[in-house]
């Protein structure tokens, strides 16, 4: 008999560690999340107000704004869902190479093998969507019996 209320113990001590694991984890998380939130709008703003100031935008400084649309949707994602949105990071990855690519010809207005492969990378990332748009239609996730796609269909 001495061995149940050392077992009922373990057991307490094991809840007791295991919710306030979760509590920090979760904790730090959101944190985490705040930071990424208000960093991203705080560059957003000053690059804003950069333009303003300079009395113009470029193609090059809309692209870096929308980077930044798109970072803060995957933060606002991650909140709801708490799910790393892939194809967002996708995205920003497509961006920043067209971005990087509208540059790389404005400045230096010459075609070289270096265009053609930012293309290529830029072709690549966008079958990346494809492909993940039709993996998580045709295999969606499944969490709680259900996958997430009837979750979202009921409103949860």
């Amino acid at each position: 008999m001495s061995k149940d209320p050392a077992e009922a113990l373990r057991r307490t001590v094991h809840r007791l560690a295991e919710s306030l694991g979760n509590l920090f984890v979760e904790a730090f998380h959101y944190l985490a999340l705040f930071g990424i939130g208000a960093i991203t709008a705080w560059a957003a703003v000053v690059a804003f107000l950069g333009m303003l100031d300079k009395g113009a935008a470029t193609v090059d400084d809309i692209l870096l704004l929308f980077i930044y649309l798109e970072l803060g949707a995957m933060v606002g994602i991650y909140f709801k869902t708490n799910h790393m949105p892939v194809r967002f990071l996708i995205y920003v990855a497509i961006t920043a190479l067209t971005r990087l690519l509208i540059f790389d010809v404005s400045h230096h207005h010459r075609p070289d093998m270096g265009v053609v492969y930012v293309s290529g990378a830029i072709l690549l990332l966008a079958i990346a969507v494809l492909v993940v748009r039709f993996a998580s239609s045709r295999f969606p996730a499944v969490a709680g019996g259900r996958s997430v796609n009837e979750r979202r269909d009921e409103g949860d």
